[in-house]
Parts: structure tokens; C-alpha cells; sequence
């Protein structure tokens, strides 16, 4: 008999610094659950990668005195480094710049742009760079970016768009026949609301710059960041190749485990161009809370993160993972201490 399949996914990181903790405790989530599927039997496939095209990659490489591709060579392997180190049971690792990603992406575009979903125009409006996402003038607050609080940029440059906002009815009646597609539901809630405020069309292309992949039947525009790594999670199955026997195996996915901060990248511009493509959708976008810090959010580019590796180094692997798993209430935020972690190592592991 044939073992049932389970695809589990963490988001793919963007290499623009080291990974923290809260990037770990993502990961180990994922994997605590790809290594409860196996328990129970399942045939699983779990999915981590590295996003790694952008203007903020190719700024970050030419401060660095570096490529872009010398750049994210150098995080990528810190990311790998520190996957082993937390011992985590992937079944393969995507990056961006890997040509089977490439292929796929460029082949995903041609058959939307086919289609009719894809037409060129001038995009003009708000940039931020940190956050890699466009805001219109309603979201901004104060010129500042509403993610990340940093000032966004004025953007005008010619590029292609998705017809995203044709999507909006089938993607609100998908969550309404299928309940646990988001999860937990307070996410679910924010979504539909985002949705019936009304969706724009979704810029997919830059002129400005050169680190991306190269649009094949406009090689002046290079795909914009995040029609570029949401299609990871197909292209890594070898979706549209000679190759497809894990797309046909493993797809749809089972989960897609991703911090709350990226729920509506993959609740609805995915869905969408899985939609305009034909494929079937993800059967379950779980977004997880943030470990925070007493200051606030833990953020690269804000520079206040905890260092998974040194906790390994100073509390071993086993107490680390106990400790992001028990301390995080799935979906739910937690508050992160050194204090916190050697309480509960004491409480709960030493006796």
C-alpha cells in the first residue's frame, strides 16, 4: 500500500544578513512536524531554500565589494551551517539563482503572459527597498513604510503587471469553501478583509536593476522579487520539466508554515497566479507569531538578533529546539529571553 504523501514548507530566507532566531524557530516548527508526519507513516517532502534576487541583495554586495552572486554564496552557506547545526531533516534545499528555479520561473511567466494576465505599463508609486514591497499613497504612514517603519522611495520605471485584481472573487470563494486554507483564523480574517478592500494589479517587473531573473521576452526587465520566490515551491518539483515526478507526487502542498508578516504574499498574490496558471492551489498557509524581544520585533535590518548558533554552542541543539517549540503557542506571539530559556532548560529538562 502506498504511503500518503505530506508537503510541508518553510519560506525560502533572504540572504541579505544572517538568520536569527526567529528564522529558526520557523524552521524547527516545520521540521518538528515533517518528523511527526514520518512517525505516523507519511511519504514526506520538506522544503526549505534561500530567496535571493533584489535591489536589497545587489546594494548589500556592492557595499560589501562584492557580486551579488559572491554575496548571497557566502550567507547561503551560514544558512546551510546553521540547518545542520539545529539538525534539520530537509528533503532539499531551493536557491533562487539554482537554473532549475530559473526555468521554471521564466516558464511560468510566458504561460500567464500567454494567457492574457501579463501587460506592460508604467508603474509610479512607493517603494520600499528593506521590505522588498510596493505601497500605495492610503498605506503609507508618514512616508515611512508600514511594515518596517523606514522611509519608502518614489518609483517610476516601466514595468509588466499581473492582472492580480481578476482573481479577488475566486480567491475569496476558495477560503470560503475551504476554512483551514489560513490559518489560524485571525489570519484568515485579515486576509479576507485585505481582499475586499479591494486588490490592485501586482507590479512583477524592474528596470532599475539587474540582479533578478531575466524576463525572456523583454531580457531589459528582470522579474520582480516575489512572483520570483513564490514559485519555489513548485519550481523545486520540477514543475513544467521532464523531471515533474515530485510535482505530481507531492503537490498540492500540505503546508506552507511562514511568519504572519508574509501570510498575504501567500494567501493571495500566490494564489492568484497559481489560479491564472491552471495549478492547484497549497492546501493550508499556516502563519506562525513572531518571537519578540522586550524592545520590539527581532529584525535583521534593525540589528537586535539573538544568534541561534551561540545558543547551540552554549545550550546544545536538543534544549534550543525544546525551547522554541514549548515556549511559541502556535500562531501566537512569544517573547524571547536568555532568562526565559535557562528557566525553562531548568524546569522542564534538567529534572
Amino acid at each position: 500500500m502506498d504511503k500518503k504523501s505530506y508537503y510541508i514548507t518553510t519560506p525560502i530566507y533572504y540572504p541579505s544578513d544572517n538568520l536569527h532566531i526567529g528564522h529558526a524557530y520557523c524552521t524547527v516548527a516545520a521540521d518538528s512536524m515533517a518528523r511527526y508526519k514520518r512517525l505516523r507513516g507519511y511519504d514526506v517532502w520538506f522544503l526549505t531554500g534561500s530567496d535571493e534576487h533584489g535591489q536589497k541583495i545587489e546594494r548589500r554586495a556592492k557595499e560589501a565589494g562584492k557580486t551579488p552572486q559572491e554575496f548571497v554564496d557566502d550567507i547561503v552557506a551560514g544558512f546551510k551551517h546553521l540547518w545542520e547545526k539545529l539538525q534539520i531533516s530537509n528533503d532539499d534545499f531551493i536557491r533562487t539563482t539554482d537554473e532549475r528555479h530559473i526555468k521554471v520561473v521564466q516558464q511560468l511567466l510566458e504561460r500567464i503572459y500567454e494567457k492574457g494576465d501579463i501587460y506592460k505599463a508604467e508603474y509610479e508609486g512607493l517603494y520600499c527597498t528593506p521590505c522588498e514591497t510596493f505601497w500605495t499613497e492610503r498605506q503609507v504612514k508618514d512616508g515611512c513604510c508600514p511594515d518596517c517603519d523606514r522611509p519608502v522611495e518614489r518609483v517610476k520605471e516601466e514595468s509588466y503587471f499581473f492582472r492580480m485584481s481578476k482573481y479577488a472573487p475566486q480567491i475569496l470563494e476558495h477560503i470560503k469553501q475551504n476554512p483551514d486554507f489560513i490559518m489560524p483564523v485571525s489570519r484568515r480574517n485579515e486576509m479576507v478583509s485585505f481582499i475586499n478592500s479591494g486588490l490592485e494589479d501586482l507590479c512583477i517587473s524592474r528596470t532599475t536593476f539587474d540582479w533578478g531573473i531575466p524576463v525572456s521576452f523583454d531580457k531589459k526587465h528582470v522579474v520582480y522579487v516575489w512572483f520570483d520566490a513564490l514559485t519555489n515551491y513548485i519550481s523545486a518539483l520540477g514543475y513544467g520539466t521532464e523531471n515533474d515526478e515530485l510535482f505530481k507526487k507531492y503537490w498540492p502542498a500540505d503546508m506552507h508554515l511562514v511568519g504572519k508578516d508574509i501570510v498575504r504574499f501567500h494567501t493571495v498574490i500566490w494564489p492568484a497566479i497559481l489560479l491564472a496558471a491552471g495549478i492547484e492551489l497549497p492546501k493550508q498557509v499556516f502563519g506562525h507569531g513572531w518571537l519578540m524581544l522586550a524592545e520590539g520585533k527581532m529584525s535583521k535590518s534593525k540589528g537586535n538578533v539573538v544568534d541561534p548558533l551561540e545558543l547551540i554552542d552554549k545550550y546544545g541543539v536538543d534544549a534550543v529546539r525544546y525551547y522554541l517549540i514549548r515556549e511559541m503557542a502556535t500562531g501566537l506571539d512569544a517573547h524571547y529571553s536568555e532568562d526565559s530559556l535557562i528557566e525553562r532548560i531548568n524546569t522542564d529538562l534538567a529534572n
